[in-house]
């Protein structure tokens, strides 16, 4: 590995862990993360997991060096997961409410 290319890494990992701290964070905006139930905070953490899973495919997978289709793939894949994560989370939370 050349030093360029660890020192990116490096930089990813930071930022990754800085997402992290920041979403624990939000957590507890409203309470302790036991006693809140807001829809903000759930589609805020499903939301923030899904640009780290791009990053990290991005980066650590070397996708963003792959062929161009193989990256649109791959953000197609994220979408339709957090759509679908979304509303199921949506979906659960009107039937159980309902």
């Amino acid at each position: 590995m050349n030093a360029g290319f660890e020192k990116r890494l490096i930089v990813v990992w930071l930022a990754l862990s800085a997402i992290t701290l920041a979403q624990l964070g939000v957590g507890w905006i409203d309470g302790p993360p036991a006693l809140s139930h807001g829809s903000a905070i759930a589609a805020s953490a499903i939301l923030v997991a899904l640009i780290k899973v791009r990053i990290i495919i991005r980066e650590f997978m070397e996708v963003r060096h792959a062929p161009v289709l193989l990256g649109r793939l791959t953000d197609l894949w994220i979408a339709l997961t957090g759509a679908i994560l979304l509303g199921s989370y949506l979906a659960g939370r009107a039937f159980a409410t309902g």
